[in-house]
């Protein structure tokens, strides 16, 4: 071999797929999707087919994350909408920077501890119109495409605007979600009448049309998203929000922005890890993945006993850190240096014996599984982009404001009511977010691949596994998004998948963790992730059949 080719695998060998896969998860229920030009991966397929035709136009990276998003709007209406919140990592191929778009809305200027005391709560509830804080998504859209898109909004909105106002056929996981949500949906009367046939979830293969949300997509691909937070969209959502003794004022609309920021990051094997910033648990991703290169988690063996003990234990210690001080930066003092910090993640692994549980002082699970949807994309000229959208709950509030299509999310459900927590509710506060998009770069600012998950709480573990199936394990971003995989919860309360081995199961329950086992499902989240190859520069897909994510590439 020449010397200087030599020079070069050797130097990038740790950064390609690592080496042979481990024996007996080359298996998967999907194929290797892989390109040379261009990826996309969203969480329903009309989504991803929607994004690859305005690349193939000659689109970019954002013009068709944007597209992406409008229409699983309308496709996955229970996890993300225009009544949601959205963060996006965009990398700007020419300068190599990259950037962060927080798209998450602010408390109501109602929103004050003294009103939810003088109602007689002690915590703030988890649906209903005190839930809701204002909807960040359009003005997202709009502020991406203003600064790095090359198409209008108006063009980014018509592909969700004609599957909203023609319809689309409704798919066996959406009937099944729309049918676990029944009553819900029945309690509220513009719910029931968009998303329920006789009371019932509409049978795979109906179609789904929702007028009043096709109106307000027109009203915002022709006014902007001035016409949707000031103009008839923002009224009604103010004044339902006045007849119901909301929290959300017209103004609180009207003055609305978005912020860009930069991601937090650190080292992982060689390479740099992106993740957002407070007030995500971002924060989380990187003081978990810290911990864990701590260990030799690769000699451990993927999905061991000794893996997942120190992985899980890891999450526990990461989530106690995040859980004490992630709030709205612009109220808190958010240590995020010293939690991303090599030093801390090594105090803190001194915390992990083997098979003993630890277990750390953690708040109450926030959710379940987390109804979210998540996107990504490359395109040929390597600008990249990772996205999540979300309601929060499936149907967010359970309120849809009458007329407009709009669900409303329940994301002011995540503040505190305690005095002594940074993420105290305040008006116009933004509240803690689950929501943790994630990027990684190599060593000199090339992209790596762009990866995220739904789920809620189980975010930074679904991500930090998916990492390491790839990083560690040698799997192809299919085989590692389809790995079997484990979710922790509380204090000792495990989740695994029946792919890991009884045997593990076994050990694990005998140091103390409470293991459960679960069928494959949306409690695990959805992963996906588009993979450049090092030496090829191929862009290779993972995408999720735990819900309904799909990768296109060419």
């Amino acid at each position: 071999m020449h010397v200087s080719l030599a020079r070069t695998l050797a130097l990038i060998a740790p950064l390609v797929l690592a080496g042979t896969p481990v024996a007996g998860l080359a298996q998967q229920g999907r194929p290797d999707v892989s390109g040379r030009t261009a990826a996309v991966v969203a969480g329903h397929p009309l989504a991803a087919a929607a994004g690859a035709d305005v690349l193939r136009r000659g689109g970019n990276a954002v013009d068709a994350a944007i597209t992406m998003a409008a229409v699983l709007a309308v496709v996955r209406p229970h996890m993300n909408g225009v009544g949601a919140d959205n963060f996006m990592l965009i990398r700007d191929a020419q300068s190599r920077a990259v950037h962060a778009l927080n798209g998450s809305g602010r408390a109501g200027s109602r929103a004050t501890p003294a009103l939810f005391q003088g109602r007689g709560l002690d915590d703030i509830p988890s649906s209903g119109v005190l839930s809701v804080s204002v909807p960040g998504a359009v003005r997202g859209w709009e502020d991406a495409l203003r600064r790095f898109g090359t198409i209008p909004l108006a063009d980014a909105l018509a592909p969700a605007i004609r599957l909203a106002e023609d319809g689309f056929p409704v798919s066996t996981r959406l009937s099944l979600d729309i049918d676990a949500e029944r009553r819900r949906l029945a309690r509220d009367t513009a719910m029931a009448r968009t998303f329920l046939v006789n009371g019932r979830a509409p049978e795979p293969g109906m179609l789904l049309r929702q007028p009043d949300l096709a109106r307000t997509l027109r009203t915002i691909a022709e006014g902007g998203a001035d016409a949707y937070y000031g103009g008839a969209p923002g009224r009604a959502i103010a004044d339902f929000m006045a007849r119901e003794e909301g929290l959300v004022t017209l103004e609180d609309l009207r003055d609305h922005r978005s912020t860009w920021t930069q991601p937090i990051e650190t080292t992982y094997h060689g390479l740099r890890v992106l993740a957002f910033p407070p007030n995500t648990q971002g924060i989380a991703v990187l003081e978990l993945l810290n911990i864990g290169e701590v260990f030799d988690l690769k000699a451990m063996g993927h999905n061991s006993a000794a893996y997942l003990h120190t992985l899980v234990n890891a999450t526990r210690l990461a989530y106690e850190d995040r859980d004490a001080h992630v709030a709205d930066p612009e109220f808190a003092n958010v240590p995020v240096d010293r939690l991303a910090s090599k030093d801390h993640a090594r105090a803190r692994a001194r915390l992990i014996r083997p098979m003993d549980v630890v277990r750390p002082r953690l708040e109450p699970d926030r959710d379940g599984s987390g109804d979210t949807i998540f996107l990504c994309v490359v395109d040929a000229q390597g600008n990249a982009v990772s996205m999540i959208q979300s309601l929060f709950s499936s149907f967010g509030s359970g309120r849809m404001v009458p007329g407009t299509g709009i669900v409303l999310h329940n994301r002011g459900s995540l503040f505190s009511l305690d005095a002594s927590h940074p993420n105290l509710v305040a008006p116009r506060k933004r509240p803690y977010h689950t929501l943790s998009p994630a990027m990684v770069l190599r060593a000199d600012g090339a992209l790596h691949a762009v990866l995220g998950s739904p789920g809620g709480d189980g975010q930074p573990q679904t991500i930090a596994q998916v990492l390491n199936n790839v990083v560690l394990f040698g799997m192809t971003p299919q085989q590692a998004v389809e790995a079997p995989r484990w979710r922790a919860s509380g204090t000792s309360r495990l989740s695994v998948e029946p792919g890991v081995a009884d045997s593990v199961r076994t050990a694990l329950a005998a140091a103390g963790h409470e293991v459960r086992v679960s069928e494959p499902g949306a409690e695990f989240g959805g992963a996906q992730m588009i993979l450049v190859h090092p030496l090829t520069r191929m862009l290779m897909t993972g995408a999720d059949p735990r819900r309904e994510a799909y990768g296109i590439a060419w």
